[in-house]
């Protein structure tokens, strides 16, 4: 297998694009396949590794990638230490970098024994689940887009964190990170930058919108992302796949760092649920 870790794509925002790709060296084009990780998510956290590796086996090209402003650096991608470029992150900044990364393997030549350009599929988690609908309903290239624990409102949970006016009034609120035990500042622009984007940000609308193949995955034992916003997806596009995980948390039931060589029961079963949707005639 071919492995090519923390490639460098620059992006519009002025920080880079750290990039991995995972493929088998066939000289035949693959499906191309992008993943894009949650809030306070990186590239490298627990199995997203051996997930990579899981698709690339079973014939994909698979793209994963740090967002620009994720809090990563280019010499340390795992974890946050920049969390100046955390506090600077939306919505639009994610949706500019993951156009990037679209462009960077439309164009490049690099691959063009590997990959089938005209076969391009986003897969998010979490919150890179919202951010996968809104690039699938506006950008053509997309053909098939899978959401894993997706949220499904962008909008309650900007205008939730806290005080508005005390946000405001201080340009910056804090959420501590349980795992790191960092203090993560959110500065006001966040909000700024989703209310100058509303209607573009609006995941419902987008879904709504979807001409092209959807798949909704959940864990039913999910508590940061509740059942119920999987379901609002399947409301919203009816002709969507749908399919829930049993006994499977947020994570599917893996954790960071991840020390086993397999993935956990459930998210074995999330990503055999992924490959059958990509290989279908749908």
């Amino acid at each position: 297998m071919k492995i090519l870790k923390n490639i460098i794509i620059k992006g519009k925002h002025q920080k880079p694009i750290v990039t991995d790709v995972f493929y088998q060296e066939t000289l035949k084009p693959k499906k191309v396949v992008i993943f894009c990780h949650g809030y306070k998510g990186f590239k490298d956290w627990g199995a997203w590794n051996l997930m990579a590796e899981t698709f690339a086996n079973a014939g994909f090209f698979f793209i994963k990638f740090n967002f620009s402003h994720n809090g990563g650096t280019v010499e340390q991608p795992i974890d946050f230490p920049d969390l100046e470029a955390f506090g600077n992150n939306n919505y639009t900044k994610e949706l500019d970098d993951l156009e990037s990364v679209i462009d960077y393997i439309s164009n490049s030549y690099k691959y063009k024994n590997e990959v089938n350009y005209e076969d391009i599929s986003l897969i998010g988690h979490s919150r890179g689940g919202g951010i996968v609908l809104l690039k699938a309903n506006e950008d053509s290239r997309v053909k098939k887009v899978i959401t894993l624990a997706s949220v499904c409102d962008f909008g309650k949970r900007t205008s939730t964190y806290g005080d508005l006016g005390e946000w405001k009034k201080n340009g910056v609120k804090y959420v501590i990170n349980a795992r790191t035990k960092q203090s993560m500042p959110h500065f006001y622009q966040f909000y700024e930058d989703f209310k100058q984007n509303e209607e573009r940000l609006n995941i419902q609308k987008a879904t709504e919108n979807l001409e092209i193949p959807h798949l909704i995955i959940h864990g039913d034992n999910d508590t940061s992302v509740f059942i119920n916003e999987a379901e609002n997806l399947k409301k919203w596009n009816p002709k969507a796949a749908y399919q829930t995980i049993e006994n499977a948390n947020h994570v599917f039931n893996v954790a960071h760092p991840w020390k086993e060589n397999f993935l956990s029961k459930e998210l074995k079963e999330t990503v055999g649920y992924c490959i059958y949707f990509l290989n279908s005639k749908v």
